[in-house]
């Protein structure tokens, strides 16, 4: 196999500001030999997401593409589905589907929770408020609360699918492009459309939403006041570091390069990552942007196809990992491990070689790493090898 010279690491471009100064920093990369992944339950159709409710139940929540959310509890998988939307979900297209969950951080008292689907007939993103059974917390109410935001799709690739609540409060949604190959229409570049874009949402305020008034373009009439962040292809997946808030966006690349973004816990938004003048660092399409935000990792389709953003480690189980962002890429089955070293260089080197077809990272509670196998079905943990 070639070695990690195809990882372009892009260091110099982000401000060190949210190196916690007590943090430890690793001496080297983490030893992937010393890792495995454990099956934890399988026979999923297309297992998309794991997550827990913050609820301290311990319950992990699994959903699948065709639109069901599963409940792990106690180590056992429930019989019945927590919420089974099928009937509404279309399934037309790879891309298509139940895409995202997230809990609302009150879910303990307030039984509040959100999904990212396509809708039918026409494939159309959705993003729903659903609240759980006074009766069984095991099971949601099947209607949706209401309806918070619905985005036309021009093509049913690209969708995006990640919705994460950040450490702010205010919903995160990532949008893709809208799809074709190569944004025909320019309209990650486009600031009056959501698509292509992170958006940022106050869910506890309007109906049925309100915009956050610090969100970074409020005020701009040129762009649409929802947009956080913009110049996206695809963030199928990106996450927040439980114990910085720093934010990790992994976009999906054209046809050869694959990127992980990150924004610092500091930023105030308005960052633009580039496409389509840029997949990854390389010029694409179009007049170079000034002011674009280079990856700081990147990689080549010569070690896969499709990257899936991931966590960084805040567990308990595996202590030499704090601090380490793992991601993969959906077709090789490869995990990357990246950090900044004592100087703030971005390292990124090859953690497994897994031969999973991996859709999803998820965390626990806890902060233990899930990865979810979209061809096999099956969940996995992140241990120890012995």
């Amino acid at each position: 196999m070639r070695k990690l010279a195809l990882i372009v690491l892009i260091a110099g471009l982000l401000s060190i500001v949210s190196l916690a100064a007590a943090q430890a920093v690793p001496a080297a990369p983490p030893d992937g030999t010393n890792y495995r992944l454990e099956r934890v339950t399988g026979s999923f159709n297309r297992p998309i997401y794991v997550t827990h409710a913050g609820d301290a139940s311990g319950r992990i929540f699994i959903a699948d593409q065709g639109g069901r959310i599963w409940v792990m509890a106690d180590g056992s998988l429930l019989a019945d589905p927590f919420l089974d939307i099928r009937q509404i979900v279309n399934r037309g297209s790879n891309e298509q589907g139940l895409l995202g969950l997230a809990f609302h951080p009150d879910y303990e008292s307030n039984g509040r929770f959100f999904i990212h689907y396509s809708d039918l007939p026409r494939g159309n993103t959705v993003i729903a408020e659903y609240t759980v059974s006074a009766e069984n917390p095991n099971l949601a109410n099947p209607q949706p609360q209401q309806i918070i935001l619905q985005q036309e799709q021009p093509y049913p690739n690209h969708n995006g699918g990640e919705i994460a609540f950040g450490p702010d409060g205010f919903l995160y949604i990532g949008l893709g492009d809208g799809g074709s190959a190569g944004d025909p229409e320019n309209r990650a570049q486009n600031p009056s459309t959501l698509l292509g874009k992170i958006l940022r949402i106050d869910v506890d305020a309007g109906a049925p939403y309100a915009v956050p008034l610090d969100n970074p373009f409020v005020g701009d009439s040129a762009f649409a006041p929802e947009i956080w962040a913009w110049g996206l292809r695809n963030p199928w997946r990106f996450s927040f570091d439980r114990e910085t808030g720093d934010l990790y966006i992994a976009d999906v690349g054209q046809n050869q390069w694959e990127e992980v973004n990150f924004q610092p816990a500091s930023s105030t938004g308005g960052e633009n990552y580039g496409w389509r003048p840029y997949e990854a660092s390389q010029v694409y399409s179009g007049e170079p942007l000034a002011d674009a935000v280079a990856p700081f990792a990147e990689y080549s389709h010569a070690l896969g196809c499709s990257i899936t953003g991931g966590y960084v480690y805040r567990g308990e189980a595996l202590p030499e990992l704090d601090g380490i962002y793992l991601f993969a890429d959906y077709c090789s089955g490869n995990v990357w491990s990246s950090y900044r070293d004592a100087s703030g260089v971005w390292q990124t080197n090859l953690f497994l070689q897994t031969g999973r077809t991996i859709s999803s990272f998820g965390e626990d509670e806890t902060g233990e790493l899930y990865v979810t196998d979209h061809g096999s079905g099956d969940i996995l943990r992140l241990v120890a090898a012995s």
